[in-house]
């Protein structure tokens, strides 16, 4: 028997056929990694008929089906993120989620992206929790149990709660620039709107007692990537946070995405994953204490001054999202699509290898395309780096990339031996 956690990849029978080189379900440690669901019917394989309710009913309808097939419940869901093409679709799509728990509500992402696989309306994916673990043939900690808060001085929601904490991390809905008093979007422009989502995401750790240097990954949603030198400029008054983070220079990892639109008209929405080192009873405080985030960078993959390659925390490792840059000159690589892909995921080939683990450790890979139509030529390459399409994943359709990119690629990495608390 194995004193290692395992990553264990599923395709239950009831679910829809993986569309691409991916899994339906990957579990690592205490967490499940689903891929996006679409609308399909799996016994057709084909979209369903009618509109975005009809569509977001088979996509809950799909993900029940996954979460069921390996012997969990929709309440074990933590995090649900929910991809419209029609932002105006939110509210039939948040009228059929709110049948899906009964428990407590997960945290929630939801943003209007140019384009969905297969023309759907509506995707979702999910992290769900996972009691058991996954020691071969050892449950661990199989009465964890999830610790649900939300604080008046942050935004709060009807359909999500703002943090879910399960083990050793929090999973935090991603923050709107809305005042907490009024429920309405600040006013101003793009710089006053991250201040604010970034001053509710603090409010919101601020509520658990977890400090804001505790972030291991943000993700920024703009619906203008003209923006994001405003956005930064503002970021970097946020990060690093404490005295000890900005003397090791400690930053998350990053993914930064064009929206078509986001809820509330908002200009920017702000979500993050969060290291939860006092972990969630019946954790003994010998074992979840002093945790350490261990940061790296390698000269094989593009450095930013705004982000980390790889945060790694407990048994997970964040990978921050890579473009086709070449990591010597800093420029595009030359090439259509299929270079570019491949160009992304030599880097997290290169970040993960230089932290001593390998692509068979990824768990979750997040595909960003500004053309959907080049999933094929992408699938092609992709399946060279994962030939046994493991990872879970999502895909979806942006208008625009930084630097013009076709493609933009993130991970979430297994990280077996977790990360020692602090000597």
């Amino acid at each position: 028997m194995s004193d290692y956690n395992a990553v264990l990849a599923r395709n239950p029978e009831q679910a829809p056929t993986p569309i691409g080189p991916y899994s339906q379900t990957v579990a690592f440690s205490h967490y499940n990694n689903l891929s996006a669901q679409l609308p399909i019917d799996p016994a057709t394989g084909e979209i369903v008929s009618g509109g975005v309710t009809e569509q977001a009913k088979q996509v809950l309808a799909n993900l029940r089906a996954v979460v069921e097939g390996i012997d969990h419940v929709m309440d074990d869901v933590v995090r649900l993120s929910v991809f419209v093409t029609d932002i105006a679709d939110v509210d039939a799509v948040d009228s059929v989620v709110a049948t899906a728990f009964t428990d407590h509500l997960p945290t929630r992402t939801t943003v209007a992206v140019a384009a969905l696989p297969l023309g759907a309306a509506v995707q979702m994916d999910a992290l769900i929790s996972c009691g058991e673990g996954t020691i071969p043939n050892a449950p661990q900690a199989g009465d964890l149990v999830k610790v649900v808060g939300n604080t008046a001085n942050a935004p709060q929601s009807p359909a999500s709660s703002q943090t879910v904490a399960f083990s050793h991390y929090n999973n935090i809905s991603t923050q709107l620039p809305l005042d907490p008093a009024t429920g309405a979007v600040v006013a101003g422009g793009v710089a006053e709107q991250t201040r604010q989502c970034l001053a509710n995401v603090k409010a919101v750790l601020q509520g658990i007692d977890v400090p804001f240097d505790d972030i291991v990954r943000i993700t920024i949603f703009l619906t203008d990537l003209a923006d994001l030198d405003v956005v930064d400029e503002v970021y970097t008054t946020f990060f690093p946070d404490s005295a000890i983070a900005r003397a090791v220079g400690y930053l998350p990892a990053r993914t930064v995405v064009e929206a078509s639109a986001l809820p509330s008209g908002a200009l920017v929405q702000i979500e993050a994953v969060v290291s939860h080192g006092d972990g969630t009873p019946p954790q003994e405080v010998e074992d979840r204490h002093g945790i350490v985030i261990r940061a790296n960078n390698t000269d094989a993959a593009p450095r930013s001054p705004l982000s980390t390659q790889t945060v790694a925390f407990s048994h997970y490792n964040h990978i921050s999202a890579q473009l086709p840059i070449d990591a010597t000159t800093g420029d595009p690589v030359p090439g259509g699509v299929a270079d570019q892909a491949r160009q992304c995921l030599a880097h997290i080939q290169a970040i993960v290898e230089s932290i001593d683990h390998s692509l068979d450790d990824v768990v979750k890979v997040n595909l960003f395309l500004a053309d959907l139509a080049d999933i094929p030529a992408v699938d092609e390459v992709y399946s060279t780096f994962f030939p046994g399409g493991v990872p879970a994943r999502r895909t979806v359709g942006v208008s625009t990339l930084p630097g013009g990119a076709l493609i933009q690629v993130d991970a979430v990495v297994a990280n077996a031996e977790g990360t020692p608390p602090a000597v």
